[in-house]
This record gives C-alpha cells, structure tokens and sequence, in this order.
C-alpha cells in the first residue's frame, strides 16, 4: 500500500478519478489511479465522477521517466 503523500479536496462538478491523477500527479497511468483508489477505502461506489467535496488522500508523485524525442525525418518514416 501506497504512503499519502497530500488530500485533495475535489472542488468542480463533472471530474473523474483519472483527470485529478493527471492533474496533481502528472499521470493517470502506470498503476496511479489504482494506488489512489488504495488509498482511498470506498471512493470507487461513489462513481464514475467524484462528487464536489470529497477528499482524496493522493500518493507521493511518481518521478519523471526518460523523455523520449521525436526525430524528424526528411525522407519519411522508413
């Protein structure tokens, strides 16, 4: 289980749970969303979208992985 690194306190209509990962963690991928939901006993039967109010204790941010640069090519893609 995930350590809580900070709460988030959901203050907009319309947010699900991978828009504020992505938001205050930089992803929404590589297991972030589950390590919230970990964290958070129950959040998952509120729904799709998080109702305005609720508090979510969030896990430390992930570090930043290799950045990956696009070379352009002049002659294609071959």
């Amino acid at each position: 289980m995930s350590t809580i690194d900070r709460r988030y306190t959901v203050r907009r209509d319309g947010l699900r749970l991978d828009h504020i990962a992505r938001a205050e963690l930089g992803s929404e991928r590589n297991g972030t969303v589950e390590a919230i939901l970990a964290l958070n006993p129950g959040l998952s039967q509120r729904g799709p979208i998080v109702p305005v109010g609720t508090v979510i204790a969030l896990p430390p941010r992930q570090p930043a992985g290799p950045v990956r640069r696009t070379v352009a090519r002049i002659w294609g893609d071959a």
